[in-house]
Order: C-alpha cells, then structure tokens, then sequence
C-alpha cells in the first residue's frame, strides 16, 4: 500500500522546551502533517516529545533518530510505551546507530557491530511494545523475563540507513526506513536495496514508508547557501559512516579528499571538497520554485515523508524555508 506524500518540520526549534512548542502549534496551524526530531543531545528527544505532545491535536510526530547504544530495547519500549499512550496513533520511533562522534566522542561507547545491534534493537523494541515477555539471546543484545503491558496500537519502528546492508536490515526488520544526506543520483540505488529488504519480510516495495531529512534553504543567494551546508556538513562526511557513504554513493575521490584534509586539520581543503556540484546533488537550496520542485522529484523517487531541516544562517531565512511548505503553498503533485 502507497504511503501518503507528507512535509514535516524538523525540531526541536531550540534550547528552550517554549520554542519547539511554539513551532509545533504553528505547524499544525499551517496544514503540516508532520513533525520530526533530530536525537543528538540536549534537550532530551523522548522527554521532549512526551513533554509536548499535549499541545498537540492532529499532527504525526517521528524521531529520527535515536542511537541504540545510549538506551537498552526494554528503556526504549518503556519510554514508547508512554508516548504511544499520549500520542496514540500519531507516533513514529526512529532508531539508528549514530556516529563515531556521537557515541564514541560525547558517550564513550564503541560504535561495534551497528548493523547488528539496530536490528536486534528493532526486534526486541517490536516485540516487547506487542506485549511478549523477552526471551532473547543475539550476538550484541540479550534479555528474558522483560514484559511490559501491549498497546492497542504500538507506534511504528523506523531504522535509519545509509548504505546497502543497512537498507536491506531496515526495510526487512523496521516498519520504514530513514535516509539522511545522499546525493541525488543514488536515490534509485537506495531505492532498490529497500526492495530487497522488504521482499525478505514479504513486503512489497509500497509497504516501507520512506522518510528523508531534507538540508533546505530557501535563498537567493545559492552561493552563501552553500557555504553554509559545507561548513555544517564537512565534519559529517569525516566521520567514517558518512565517508564510506558518499564513496559508495560514487563520490570516492571527495571522500578520500575530505579524510585527508580532515586527517591534516585543513578545514579549507575538507569543506572546498564539497564542489558546488555536490553540494547541489545532497542539499536543497534555491527559491520556493526551485525548493519546491526538488522535493516534489524526490517524491516522485520515492520518498514519502520530507523532513524539511533548513541550512538557516538566520530566523529570517529559516521561516522563508519553513514557509515553502505550508498546506497553502504546497502541494504534492
């Protein structure tokens, strides 16, 4: 079954609890059907959608996404277990493995085995937000004797991915799949692995929902836009993940050029190997037409749920972004 084509504004809106529900009423007023957080730090993603969800009356709220080695699978299905209880069907929880520099530099925790442990994570989460008691033993995870009381309706688990492996695992084993920062040409490629992964599970294609984080700017001034997205995203494309990405996504020589300027600290030759070229191919950055017409193609790819995540130097530039995409001045074609 096709999923419906949805915008969704990207949170938390700030530091202060205040902001992101400011942001989330005025989404709802403005017909978007969605609204997704980013779980890297602080504020706590979890705590906040909880804390939040009350302000809400119709709008779908999704994580995407939270790391697996900073919380268990029973910690997990026991703080979903709360959301789904106040935002009953309007909850998508997103799961990944993060980053070296979010587990390893900020957390202290190895990044090993990612595949495995994501989709032992979804497997446990599944299971015990069904209401089984836990009996399990895998190679990263093990837990017996966990039992918490089943939901109605347990929200989804989404698995975010980057490359083939983890494609396949999450579209076999997560009930969608999140992608994050590819370039353009590789969405067919990307496309075709979550094939493969819902077939497995018995799954067509259509069944998968898809969810992006989009980087969008709406600018008149590309060439600032762009500058903003190397200085943002060069430290990403550094760290091993997102490297060995972007040269599987057939971009091997900025990758092999931005760790060596990563490795020698030369901030200049690791941003300047974001051509403009590139740049143009991951990021969405141009006026509402241009803006508009990317995200459409990226549907017409297809992509389900746009995360719009705007490359804002400034509010002005980040309301103009957010603006794009309101029920009024949007609609999927």
């Amino acid at each position: 079954m096709a999923h419906q084509k949805r915008v969704a504004v990207t949170l938390p809106a700030g530091p202060k609890l205040e902001q992101t529900i400011e942001r989330l009423r005025w989404a709802e007023d403005k017909g978007y059907p969605d609204a997704w957080f980013s779980d890297s730090g602080a504020p706590d993603t979890l705590t906040q959608v909880a804390a939040v969800a009350h302000h809400t009356s119709s709008i779908r709220i999704g994580v995407a996404v939270t790391p697996v080695y900073t919380r268990t699978p029973a910690v997990l299905a026991a703080s979903v277990n709360v959301i789904g209880q106040v935002l009953p069907g309007r909850f998508v929880m997103g799961i990944g493995s993060s980053s070296q520099t979010i587990m390893g530099q900020w957390n202290g925790i190895p990044l090993d085995k990612p595949l495995t442990r994501v989709k032992e994570t979804a497997i446990l989460m599944r299971a015990m937000l069904s209401g089984e008691k836990s009996d399990f033993q895998g190679d990263t995870l093990y837990s017996r004797g966990y039992r918490q009381a089943p939901l109605d309706n347990p929200p989804p688990v989404y698995i975010g991915a980057l490359r083939p492996k983890m494609i396949e695992m999450a579209a076999e084993f997560g009930q969608g799949v999140i992608f994050n920062l590819w370039p353009k040409s590789v969405l067919p490629k990307m496309m075709e692995h979550v094939r493969i992964g819902a077939e497995r599970a018995g799954r067509a294609l259509e069944d998968v929902e898809i969810v992006n984080r989009a980087m969008v700017l709406a600018t008149d001034d590309k060439a600032a836009g762009r500058n903003l997205f190397r200085a943002a995203f060069a430290p990403y494309y550094a760290t091993p993940v997102y490297n060995k990405f972007l040269a599987w996504a057939g971009y091997a020589d900025a990758a092999g050029e931005i760790t060596e300027g990563w490795t020698a600290k030369d901030r200049n030759r690791t941003t300047g190997a974001l051509t403009d070229e590139l740049i143009d191919e991951i990021a969405i950055i141009g006026n509402e037409d241009e803006i508009q017409e990317r995200i459409q193609a990226d549907a017409d790819g297809g992509v389900d749920t746009h995360i719009i995540a705007p490359l804002a130097a400034t509010a002005e530039d980040l309301e103009r972004t957010f603006a794009a995409f309101t029920a009024e001045r949007f609609q999927f074609k």
